[in-house]
């Protein structure tokens, strides 16, 4: 071959060698692995939501504890000005004085100002200002349970979607072995014509169960892409980044728990509970604070600078005091403020009574659905044996001449049910422990 033919087929291979090599590898990925990821402060979402929460959190305590701390101000003033000494109150009778008129002026100036000045001011007594304070730290505790209960849901989130991509697999492998069975049966139909006991029928009856089993496996290869995406993007993973899932839909038995058990857990370790408890002491805090707004206050003040005509006649002054407020009345301000704070404290504690109501809901469903999904799971494993036998019997029947092709392709169909039963048996008995994890509030240690 010439060589500018091999270095006309060498350029052309450069696009497609540069896509090899761009392309990025397959991920491994376990349920394990996948929860990590998500819940890595660049993973999921909702996490980087949640962490953008705790900062907000973070700085209205710092501005709610600045109340509390001096305000520290200083400043440089250099002005020229006039007055009038009548706006001042100042009244100067007229000097009677022989052959003149004369008047004091009331117009003076202009004259310079110079003041330089550092001034100082600093609560000294506020309760109100006091309970705020506390108020915004409970509020951090708040968003930080908030913040767990969101890695909670992100990990029940990416462990339903991991199982949903698992159970495509398992359905995908599935429509492989129905497949492959329908061309089994397909070739025993054509051998058996040939033999000259089948008839033409029995082969159109296998050709149209062989295209419709390779229709379910077209369907079953689509869903496993399509779990495959969603898995990635509640991962917070690129879409186009090729992944290989390690687990498997399988039966793992789980030891039997009692429901006070299980809500003793769940009252333990939900972080929604914690939350909440949070958010009653945050209204409580608040609701005292507004109490509070009707107590004196105390604040020292202070200033220290020069001041004279030009900078270098001035000379230092100063200033230096306390102030007491007592409040008298505000038009009815603080009564309203301290009505709103007890409802909204009242509704803090019918949210949290709610919650538990919910809590122990969650816990007794999560229990129940777990127990029925284990019966499920089986009867779904007797289902496949039996009919396992029953395609058998009616196999050795055809081949016999016994029967038709008809009793084999439905003893095939129900093979083919029983086979999608167990795939969704295993897959609502594994949903089923994930919702009891998290109804418990111990998903992430369970996945763990």
């Amino acid at each position: 071959m010439p060589c500018d033919k091999l270095l006309a087929i060498g350029l052309l291979g450069l696009p497609l060698f540069g896509q090899l090599q761009n392309r990025p590898p397959v991920l491994q990925l376990s349920l394990k692995q996948a929860v990590e990821i998500a819940v890595a402060p660049e993973g999921n979402t909702r996490v980087r939501l949640a962490e953008e929460a705790l900062k907000q959190a973070q700085t209205r305590a710092d501005q709610a504890r600045a109340a509390l701390l001096p305000d520290v101000s200083a400043y440089v003033q250099d002005q020229s000005q006039t007055n009038n000494l009548k706006a001042f109150g100042f009244k100067f009778p007229a000097v009677p004085i022989p052959g003149f008129n004369f008047d004091f002026p009331t117009f003076v100036g202009p004259f310079d100002v110079f003041d330089v000045r550092t001034s100082v001011n600093q609560n000294v007594f506020d309760f109100s200002v006091l309970r705020r304070y506390r108020a915004s730290k409970v509020a951090i505790e708040a968003v930080k349970a908030d913040n767990e209960g969101t890695r909670d849901q992100v990990t029940d989130q990416v462990a339903r979607a991991y199982l949903a991509a698992l159970q495509a697999d398992a359905t995908l492998e599935t429509a492989h072995a129905n497949v492959e069975l329908s061309q089994a049966l397909l070739r025993l139909a054509n051998s058996q014509k040939a033999a000259g006991t089948g008839t033409g029928i029995e082969i159109t009856r296998a050709e149209v169960q062989l295209a419709n089993d390779r229709q379910q496996l077209l369907v079953a290869q689509n869903q496993v892409d399509r779990t495959r995406l969603q898995l990635m993007k509640v991962i917070g993973l690129r879409l186009d980044n090729p992944v290989e899932l390690t687990g498997k839909l399988e039966y793992i038995p789980l030891d039997a728990i009692a429901p006070e058990q299980a809500l003793k857990s769940a009252g333990e370790h939900r972080a929604e509970l914690k939350a909440q408890q949070h958010r009653e002491e945050n209204a409580r805090l608040n609701y005292s604070a507004t109490k509070f707004e009707r107590l004196p206050t105390l604040g020292a003040f202070a200033n220290y600078g020069d001041l004279g005509s030009a900078i270098t006649s001035a000379v230092p002054t100063r200033t230096y005091g306390i102030t007491l407020k007592v409040p008298i009345f505000d038009g009815g301000r603080r009564d309203a403020r301290r009505a709103e704070s007890a409802s909204l404290w009242r509704q803090e504690k019918i949210r949290m009574v709610d919650l538990r109501d919910q809590v122990e809901l969650d816990v007794r469903l999560a229990l129940d659905e777990l127990h029925s999904a284990d019966a499920q799971v089986k009867t779904a494993e007797e289902g496949i044996t039996l009919a396992q036998n029953e395609l058998a019997q009616a196999e050795r029947r055809y081949r016999a001449g016994v029967t038709n092709s008809i009793e084999v392709t439905d003893a095939q169909t129900r093979l083919a049910r029983a086979r999608d039963n167990r795939v969704n048996a295993l897959y609502n008995y594994n949903l089923a422990r994930i919702d009891l994890g998290t109804a418990m509030g111990t998903i992430q240690s369970m996945i763990q």
